[in-house]
């Protein structure tokens, strides 16, 4: 008879031509991650076969005459029929929503002759999750069905004979998984099968850089509409944008979505491509929120790379209150063209400003003022008794009165130029200065009066009591 237990030869002897059609050359896509590959195993399979007359396990070429395994049965006379094949263990990783790709080719019952009623054309596909390897038995009871695979295209006798085998290829999942791995079994019915490759595998979400942050391998969810939230982590130099942490989604079908957040670039750093590189040498950055690095300001340098300012050449300075992308400064020189005018004990004091404000605009003036002996010419600072109009620091005009001097007394004025960096500078003080001598101290109050009514508007006070009226 030509249909026996045993595998029919047609089934047999085309296996090596079936190869070359079933092997397609498919890159695998980059989320997913395989499990088992029947295909890309060249030694014997060693499945678990259920009566060990149902299916049998058969060599073939592909078209690079590469040994690859497949499996088939074709028990088609007799009715009943409940052959199973069952793959060793496989472990499932961290995965929890598994694919199950089958690749085969199935016989017309139509083109078979007298197997009316006994000859099917689908098997069943089952798996049985467990946290190790049980052996070699194989109790159907704790075997859970995923489906029902029937072919889209089966072949006839007219296939055979003009070389054209219809290759089926069926996707199924399983999940959510707990255990640590599971089974897969093939329950055939009666059926003429040849099962070409079966391919398992999970997806995830494979490892990407994005907005500055690496975000990790993810496995995918259990669910199909689930997304997975993941957290990344900064690449080297670079900082989480403030209360705007990044974030993205792993999706069922292993791609990431929906990004939330990025990381910047840290002080000294600027974003190249999916990295931070350093600021090159004269250039600095001096916070996380610039986007690029900037060239040094006049009168500044960085000789190292990474610099998140600028240092200051010898002789400049930068204040507190100045920005890394202002320029270094310096003191102003002194101030020129200083006279007085001496009235007693009153002297008035004017200049002209410095030839060099040190690249500044803050210039304002200060008075030092000291007393001379006569005999020694040793000089000490005046007394807090000496009165000075409008203010002795901070003068913003070129010009002051100092008041309140001793009568017939030597006295030296320094008129200094200051800048916001002149106490910053450790350079010798520049400053204009005059040396006179008071004279005789008054002994009246003198008043400057109108000349319509004589009354005082100017007054010179005086220690001395009396007064003299001028009316102009």
């Amino acid at each position: 008879m030509a249909f026996q237990s045993r595998l029919p030869s047609w089934i047999i002897l085309c296996s090596v031509w079936l190869f070359h059609f079933a092997h397609t050359g498919e890159a695998q896509a980059a989320k997913e991650v395989i499990l088992l590959d029947s295909k890309a195993q060249q030694t014997e399979l060693e499945w678990i076969s259920s009566p060990p007359n149902g299916w049998e396990e058969i060599s073939g070429l592909d078209e690079n005459y590469t040994p690859i395994r497949t499996y088939q049965v074709c028990q088609v006379m007799e009715s009943n029929q409940n052959n199973w094949l069952r793959t060793n263990w496989i472990a499932k990783s961290n995965a929890q929503r598994i694919f199950v790709e089958l690749k085969f080719t199935l016989r017309d019952c139509n083109s078979l002759p007298g197997v009316l009623g006994t000859c099917k054309e689908t098997f069943n596909l089952y798996y049985y999750e467990t946290d190790y390897d049980t052996g070699r038995n194989i109790r159907e009871n704790q075997y859970v069905k995923i489906d029902t695979i029937a072919a889209d295209e089966s072949f006839t006798q007219g296939d055979l004979g003009e070389r054209k085998m219809k290759l089926n290829t069926e996707v199924r999942e399983i999940g959510p998984l707990s255990k640590k791995g599971f089974y897969l079994a093939f329950q055939d019915v009666g059926a003429c099968i040849a099962l070409v490759s079966v391919k398992v595998y999970y997806k995830k979400c494979w490892s990407i850089i994005e907005n500055l942050a690496i975000f990790p391998d993810t496995v995918t969810g259990s669910e199909f509409s689930s997304l997975v939230e993941v957290r990344g982590t900064c690449v080297s130099s670079a900082e989480e944008e403030a209360e705007n942490s990044p974030k993205m989604h792993c999706s069922a079908e292993g791609e990431w979505l929906v990004p939330i957040g990025k990381c910047i670039c840290k002080a000294g750093y600027q974003q190249k491509g999916d990295t931070c590189e350093p600021c090159g040498r004269g250039f600095y950055k001096s916070s996380s929120q610039d986007l690029q690095c900037s060239r040094c300001p006049t009168h500044s340098f960085s000789d190292k790379e990474g610099s998140s300012r600028c240092d200051c050449e010898d002789s400049y300075y930068r204040a507190p209150s100045d920005p890394p992308y202002v320029a270094c400064t310096r003191p102003p020189s002194a101030p020129q063209n200083l006279i007085f005018n001496i009235n007693q004990t009153t002297v008035s004091l004017e200049w002209s400003p410095p030839a060099d404000n040190g690249g500044r605009s803050d210039v304002t003036y200060r008075i030092l003022c000291k007393r001379c002996s006569w005999e020694q010419g040793e000089c000490v600072p005046c007394g807090s008794n000496i009165g000075y109009m409008p203010q002795q620091t901070g003068l913003v005009d070129n010009y002051v009165t100092v008041m309140d001097l001793l009568a017939h007394a030597n006295y030296t004025f320094e008129v200094e130029a200051v800048n916001g960096v002149s106490d910053l500078s450790r350079s010798q003080r520049l400053f204009a200065a005059v040396s006179i001598t008071t004279g005789q101290a008054a002994s009246y109050k003198e008043y400057r009066m109108s000349s319509q009514d004589c009354k005082p508007i100017y007054v010179n006070p005086c220690s001395l009591v009396g007064f003299r009226f001028k009316c102009d």
